[in-house]
């Protein structure tokens, strides 16, 4: 259950906080916004607050904003269309009844001649049979068409995704993937802030009771100028020098409160990955420094964002294979085995996850966000958008494309950890 619990906060972190980047920049630009969801599939949840509808779905396999002009409307009002219209106090249409008209018996019933809600935003039309006379009724912006008791706004041209500037569309695509590093950068700073940084200064951190180096006299805070006749400078040569000596005696020279003396310490051996190595029992320095806790959360995503940026191009040369590959299963098993050391490393696994999904979204791959930056790139090239119905062809192979890579992944790790 613990697990469980784990990977659905993980994962709908992740999602939540990528989507709320798309959709911030997207009502920023003034983008009318239908639907906010975690997941894809049929709705589990679902509640509307001001314009948006915000669901959560039942497959946990990724999320979106739909936005209106993304996508063809899927109302269009015709003419020969019978439909009621309902006035707000500025006389303007703010609902208009496709069906079940009887359910709103202060509807002004008219039939349809022409009808612009995006442009111009009216309905033009006669109100019964017998009357030759054309009316204009105009249509409030926040007007919503109701078929089978559903309601949904309208969409004037201005509230499009298509009307906006290409910075505008460029921004509130590109907003998902930013927001995945900056909750990274936010995740290593808390942890950070709770744990410290390790500063990479020849050192003692803190000392464990049982090793060798509380037994040899060493304290916290011990300013280490050499071991064992080599001068050290960092953490990392002080480690590496113990790790040399496994079983053997060497001589510290460390400075405390002002004097310099020497300390011989023999290092525990320990087997590590197939190594023998030594050890001391003793921590790297800490320092919770506010600037050590800042500059930690961006130096921290900055290195796990090239790491897996070198393992993409491993995998594009082939050093890498597909089979190494995990999907929601994979991810599972290894919020499990991470759950096991404690809340920080999941916090940890939590901010690595969250890069990884930043960087996949920005791959030129159609349907994913690099897709769409891609052909917005291409626009600004050309001087002129690609085809809207060219563009969502191409996107829609691409997601056809991605299930299927969903597919193959997840059975390989069906197979890798329940076969």
């Amino acid at each position: 259950m613990q697990t469980v619990i784990s990977f659905i906060l993980i994962f709908g972190a992740l999602v939540f906080f990528h989507e709320l980047g798309h959709l911030i920049f997207a009502k920023r630009a003034g983008i009318l916004c239908r639907e906010f969801a975690i997941g894809f599939g049929p709705k589990v949840f679902s509640f509307k607050k001001d314009e948006t509808v915000y669901t959560i779905r039942l497959l946990p396999i990724g999320g979106f904003v739909r936005m209106a002009g993304e996508d063809p409307e899927s109302i269009e009002i015709k003419a020969g269309y019978r439909v009621g219209l309902l006035f707000n106090k500025n006389g303007l249409v703010d609902k208009i009844v496709l069906n079940q008209k009887e359910r709103y018996p202060e509807a002004k019933i008219v039939e349809v001649e022409t009808a612009d809600l995006e442009h111009e935003l009216i309905i033009q039309g006669y109100e019964d049979d017998h009357d030759e006379e054309l009316k204009t009724f105009k249509v409030d912006e926040k007007a919503v068409i109701i078929e089978d008791g559903v309601s949904n706004q309208i969409a004037p041209y201005d509230r499009q995704f298509a009307s906006k500037t290409l910075g505008q569309r460029t921004m509130a695509i590109f907003a998902g993937p930013m927001m995945n590093f900056l909750l990274a950068v936010v995740l290593f700073m808390v942890i950070a802030a709770f744990q410290g940084v390790v500063v990479d200064e020849a050192k003692l951190g803190e000392l464990t009771a049982d090793g060798a180096a509380i037994s040899a006299g060493l304290k916290k805070g011990d300013i280490v100028h050499s071991i064992d006749g080599e001068d050290v400078s960092t953490w990392m040569d002080v480690q590496e020098a113990i790790q040399r000596h496994p079983g053997e005696e060497i001589i510290f020279v460390v400075e405390r409160d002002g004097e310099t003396f020497k300390v011989p310490v023999t290092p525990k051996e320990i087997e590590r990955e197939g190594n023998r190595i030594g050890v001391i029992g003793v921590y790297p320095p800490i320092e919770k420094s506010p600037l050590k806790v800042l500059t930690h959360g961006f130096t921290e995503t900055y290195f796990w964002t090239k790491q897996i940026i070198v393992m993409l191009g491993q995998l594009i040369t082939g050093q890498f294979s597909i089979d190494m590959l995990s999907g929601p299963v994979g991810i599972y098993v290894s919020t499990e085995e991470v759950a096991k050391s404690g809340f920080f490393y999941l916090m940890k696994w939590a901010a690595v996850l969250s890069i990884n999904l930043g960087i996949m979204n920005l791959l030129p791959i159609p349907a994913l966000d690099g897709g769409r930056l891609t052909f917005f790139a291409i626009e600004a090239v050309r001087g002129k958008p690609i085809d809207r119905h060219k563009e969502g062809m191409v996107h829609f192979i691409g997601f056809a494309l991605l299930m299927l890579l969903m597919l193959v992944v997840t059975w390989n790790d069906i197979q890798r950890f329940f076969l």
